[in-house]
C-alpha cells in the first residue's frame, strides 16, 4: 500500500521572487485596489489605512524587507532539502487556480489531473509585458526557461478520483488541462512554484498529481469544513492506493493576503501543530477571502494528514508588510515529519 511519508506546505507569494528592494511595486497595486480585504470587510487603501492607523511605516524599512526575504527564501531551501531526503517516488500538490487554468466556463471545487504527464511552459513577452505590477518580475521564477514537460502519475490520480467520489465528493477529472490563460495548456504558477522554487526545476523531481481548489472565486468556492473534509478522504485514499508508493502531500499557497492578519496567521499555524481540526474546519467563508482563501489548500493537506503520525513543524513564518496600510503577505513554511525521538505524537 501507499505510506504518506511527508507534508510541506509553503507559500508562493510574488514578493518571495522578487527582490526586497522592488517590493513597492506591489504596494502600488494595492493603492489602487478598492476590495483589500480585512477580517470579513472590504476597505480602499485609504480606508484600510486609516482602520490601522497607518501602524506598519516601520515594517517597509529596507533592511527589514531584506531580513525577511532572507528567511524566507532559506526556509524555501530548507523545504527542499527536507522533500529531496524523503526519497519520495510521488508528491500530491494541492493549489488554488487563479483562472490561469480553468474559467468562468467551468470551475471546479475540486479537480484531479490524472494525465501522464503534464506540460509547464515559460512565459512569452507578451504575457510578461501584460501582468500587473509586480507580478513579471516574479513569475519568470516559476516557470522553465524552455517548454518542460513534467512527470505525473496518472494512476494514483485516477484512484484518487475514484476513492474520493466514493466518499461522497465529485472532484472535476481532468486528463488534459484547459489552454487557460496563457494558452500553453500548462500547470499554473502554484504548482509551478514548487517546482521550480522549492525543488529546483530539474529532472530529478518527483512525479506529481496535481489537485486544484477553488479557492478565490464565487459562486462555489468550498468551505473550510468541505475543504478539512476533503483532506480527510483525500488522505485515505492515497493509504489504499495498492501500490508501493512513497507519497508527499505539498499545500502551496497563502497565508493572509493582500492584507496580512498575524494574528490569524499564528493561530492557523498553531492549529496544524496540534491537528485542531475544530479550528481549521471552522474559518468562516468571510474570512477566507481574497489570497487569505488560500489557507483551503492547507486545510485539505491538514485534513489528508489528520490519521497520519506526522506531525507538523513551523519551519518558518515571516509577514511580509509591504505598506504602511498593513498590505503584504504572510509567509508561511511548514513541513510535518515523522516526531523526533520524545517528541509526542
Amino acid at each position: 500500500m501507499a505510506e504518506i511519508r511527508l507534508g510541506i506546505g509553503t507559500s508562493h507569494a510574488p514578493q518571495l521572487s522578487t527582490p526586497p528592494e522592488e517590493w513597492g511595486q506591489r504596494a502600488r497595486a494595492d493603492h489602487r485596489n478598492p476590495a483589500l480585504a480585512y477580517r470579513g470587510e472590504d476597505y480602499d487603501f485609504e480606508q484600510l489605512r486609516d482602520l490601522r492607523g497607518a501602524a506598519f511605516a516601520a515594517e517597509c524599512d529596507p533592511e527589514l524587507w531584506q531580513k525577511r526575504h532572507t528567511a524566507s527564501r532559506a526556509a524555501i531551501d530548507e523545504l527542499g532539502r527536507i522533500t529531496r531526503d524523503a526519497g519520495l517516488d510521488v508528491l500530491v500538490v494541492v493549489s488554488s487556480d487563479h483562472k490561469e487554468t480553468f474559467t468562468d466556463e467551468l470551475l471546479p471545487q475540486f479537480a484531479v489531473y490524472w494525465g501522464d504527464t503534464v506540460a509547464h511552459e515559460p512565459f512569452t513577452q507578451e504575457d510578461l509585458d501584460a501582468m500587473p505590477p509586480g507580478l513579471a518580475i516574479a513569475e519568470v521564477a516559476n516557470v522553465p526557461r524552455e517548454s518542460t514537460t513534467r512527470r505525473c502519475h496518472g494512476e494514483l490520480a485516477l484512484h484518487l478520483i475514484k476513492q474520493t467520489s466514493r466518499a461522497g465528493f465529485d472532484p472535476g477529472a481532468s486528463r488534459e488541462l484547459p489552454a487557460g490563460k496563457y494558452r500553453d495548456h500548462g500547470i499554473p504558477h502554484g504548482w509551478g512554484f514548487v517546482l521550480q522554487q522549492v525543488l529546483g526545476g530539474g529532472a530529478d523531481i518527483p512525479a506529481v498529481v496535481p489537485v486544484f481548489v477553488n479557492t478565490f472565486w464565487e459562486p462555489n468556492p468550498p468551505s473550510a469544513r468541505r475543504c478539512y473534509d476533503f483532506g480527510v478522504a483525500l488522505g485515505a485514499a492515497i493509504r489504499s492506493f495498492p501500490g508501493a508508493l512513497r507519497v508527499g502531500l505539498v499545500a502551496s499557497g497563502g497565508l493572509s493576503h493582500f492584507v496580512i492578519d498575524e494574528d490569524l496567521d499564528r493561530q492557523f499555524l498553531q492549529a496544524l501543530v496540534t491537528k485542531d481540526a475544530d479550528f481549521l474546519a471552522g474559518l468562516p467563508d468571510e474570512v477566507l477571502r481574497s489570497g487569505t482563501s488560500e489557507l483551503r489548500n492547507w486545510t485539505v493537506v491538514a485534513g489528508a494528514l489528520a490519521e497520519s503520525p506526522l506531525r507538523a513543524r513551523v519551519v518558518e513564518y515571516q509577514p511580509c508588510y509591504r505598506s504602511e496600510a498593513g498590505t503584504g503577505c504572510g509567509m508561511g513554511f511548514v513541513a510535518w515529519q515523522d516526531a523526533e525521538p520524545g517528541q509526542e505524537r
